[in-house]
């Protein structure tokens, strides 16, 4: 379980931070979830990954305004670059968030 508070504080210590909301209810959320962590971890590797299941961190999820699952969000210094909802493409999701995350890290 996730505060929001806790949930801020990471997204402004770290450089780069995914933020992954889900369900223990959606089928979607848990079949892309490994995929999705898998090909963060190998191609931008420096992102702090942190899971939010909006139905126990509702205060998280809607802070974020997020109300469909699943749903991504990456931050770079702080500040959300890119955001997914729902249907999504792995590869287009690490071409979108590779160039700005190589810059910042001179990879």
């Amino acid at each position: 379980m996730q505060n929001l508070k806790s949930v801020n504080d990471i997204i402004h210590k770290k450089p780069a931070v995914m933020l992954y909301f889900s369900a223990s209810t959606c089928n979607v959320c848990h079949s892309l979830k490994p995929k999705l962590i898998d090909a963060v971890q190998k191609h931008i590797s420096k992102f702090e990954i942190i899971n939010i299941d909006i139905a126990t961190d509702t205060d998280v999820a809607a802070s974020f305004n997020v109300f469909t699952i699943p749903t991504v969000l990456f931050f770079l210094e702080g500040k959300e670059f890119l955001r997914k909802s729902r249907h999504m493409s792995i590869g287009e999701v690490i071409r979108e968030i590779k160039r700005p995350y190589d810059m910042l890290f001179d990879a």
